[in-house]
């Protein structure tokens, strides 16, 4: 529907009635994965966030690409430094409203976009500063390559954060980027793993383990605490999905996985998909005419593919409403931009040391609040926006923040505080830790107890089989030497023979009753 060939970077996400958010797997029904009751609200999303996004082939995907970091942006998730913060605005305001025309943008025009969560006045002059003097000329789709080059060098970039705790109860997000797993704390990145030292992904109930080996055979394993068990295991399909995508050389080199070292408990998963190498290379045979683009102006939200799916209306009733929802929007077609013209910058982990693995993020801590908890959509909201969406209205900032976050306003985040954008019950440092080292010992006391239940299990069956192949008729000497023995001659003649003439005798008692009827 959206004419996107370069599809692999994208997925469907949706919220399960407990508020977890969830990767549609399109190996498995619907039905099997959503809890709830249809209607289904469902969101397109980058799931894989390119490693140099202003290299990819095709600018619909780029734009595509610059839509959710742009979301991720106001959200949150991508922190910057104020002098990035302002740079990249001002590339948003070109790409939207065009070149700065003083009849038409009055003073104070840029504090009618909402780029930050919050701002200061000082910001807005500095973004429209920039605007104004250094992006004049810059067509739509140069400043959103702009953009892409600028925020594929953040820190932050491609970060979809998950809230945790550390062994000592301080808050962290971790998350998954095109270039290890990174965990943040404060302003800062306190951890980076490239994904060839990670070596492997753990977790059991709400804890989440990651080991890996760094320089001079130097092995870690960092552990952090989940809200809930289904975070947790989120956590983890999504670190090992990431780690499939991102360090193998094909597609055919994904096994599947499990959470714990012993078969017989954990989860297992495999992540089906093509790899990003296997994705570049295909997309480098594109040689289709570049597809024409529609760019909303002023558009706020990235709720590019919102449905509303119900299983009586599954094969008839989607394709019409997503056709409408495309192509009845009124937008502006555009050229594309040649792929050999746009300037390819070098990869973040060349430009950072490799052996800095702290880093100074941001000016202010980092707290996505609104990407904490996300919500399912009212069903009167979700049309609302679906329906200023097909009539070519933007959808503002506050319904957009309710539609997919279901989280509270700015003023009701600053009435409730800091400490209520993280999820589940505020606790000291004391009593969370105290709380963790009881779950330790619990869990560390149920794995005993399932090692000794089927240790005792294999112990049993094994018993069974020498008993077995002791009193068949093979000529072995390893079991002639057993029947030698005086306890075999008195377990065959006291427990053996009498037990076979009982279970003998018991069938041929069913097999006359069942001759009879």
């Amino acid at each position: 529907h959206l004419n996107l060939l370069e599809k692999d970077y994208f997925g469907i996400r949706y919220v399960d009635p407990d508020k977890q958010r969830h990767w549609l797997e399109f190996t498995k029904s619907i039905s099997k994965q959503m809890k709830s009751q249809p209607p289904f609200t469902m969101c397109l999303r980058v799931k894989f966030y390119p490693p140099d996004p202003a290299a990819l082939k095709e600018e619909i995907t780029r734009y595509l690409v610059f839509l959710q970091i742009k979301r991720d942006l106001y959200h949150g998730r991508l922190l910057c430094k104020t002098s990035d913060a302002a740079m990249l605005a001002a590339y948003i305001l070109q790409a939207e409203i065009g070149d700065y025309d003083p009849g038409k943008h009055p003073e104070g025009y840029s504090s009618k976009f909402q780029f930050f969560p919050k701002h200061s006045e000082k910001l807005e002059r500095r973004i429209a500063e920039i605007h104004k003097t250094e992006l004049i000329g810059q067509t739509p789709e140069t400043a959103e390559l702009k953009f892409l080059q600028k925020a594929q060098m953040l820190e932050t970039y491609g970060v979809d954060p998950h809230p945790c705790k550390d062994v000592s109860g301080n808050p962290a997000f971790l998350a998954f980027t095109p270039f290890g797993f990174v965990v943040l704390q404060g302003n800062k990145r306190v951890h980076f793993l490239k994904w060839d030292e990670v070596t492997k992904l753990k977790f059991e109930g709400k804890t989440f383990h990651i080991y890996a080996n760094q320089k001079e055979d130097k092995k870690i394993i960092l552990t952090y605490f989940a809200p809930t068990p289904e975070a947790c295991k989120h956590l983890w399909k999504c670190g090992v999905e990431n780690q499939a995508f991102y360090k193998l050389e094909k597609s055919s080199q994904v096994r599947t996985v499990s959470s714990s070292n012993l078969f017989f408990k954990g989860s297992r998963f495999r992540y089906s998909g093509r790899v990003a190498k296997e994705v570049m290379e295909q997309s480098a045979k594109i040689k289709r005419e570049p597809p024409e683009i529609h760019r909303y102006q002023r558009v706020k939200c990235f709720i590019i593919f919102i449905v509303f799916l119900s299983f009586s209306y599954l094969s008839s009733s989607i394709h019409p409403g997503l056709e409408s929802l495309r192509d009845s929007a009124h937008s502006t077609p555009v050229r594309s931009v040649s792929h050999s013209e746009s300037f390819i910058p070098r990869s973040r982990s060349q430009v950072t040391d490799s052996g800095d693995r702290t880093a100074v993020i941001s000016d202010e801590t980092y707290s996505p609040s609104d990407s904490v908890l996300p919500t399912p959509v009212a069903e009167h909201s979700l049309e609302l926006a679906v329906s200023r969406q097909i009539n070519g209205a933007p959808c503002s900032i506050e319904e957009e923040k309710e539609s997919e976050a279901g989280t509270p306003t700015v003023g009701d985040v600053g009435e409730l505080g800091a400490d209520s954008r993280v999820a589940g019950p505020v606790q000291s440092a004391g009593g969370e830790a105290a709380l963790s080292e009881m779950e330790q010992v619990n869990k560390f006391v149920l794995s005993v107890l399932r090692l000794l239940l089927v240790t005792i299990g294999l112990l049993f069956v094994l018993l069974l089989l020498l008993i077995i192949l002791t009193e068949s008729d093979l000529d072995i000497a390893f079991l002639r030497d057993i029947r030698q023995t005086p306890e075999f001659e008195q377990f065959h003649y006291e427990y053996f023979c009498p037990l076979r003439r009982w279970f003998a005798c018991k069938l041929r008692w069913v097999g006359g009753l069942l001759i009879n009827k």
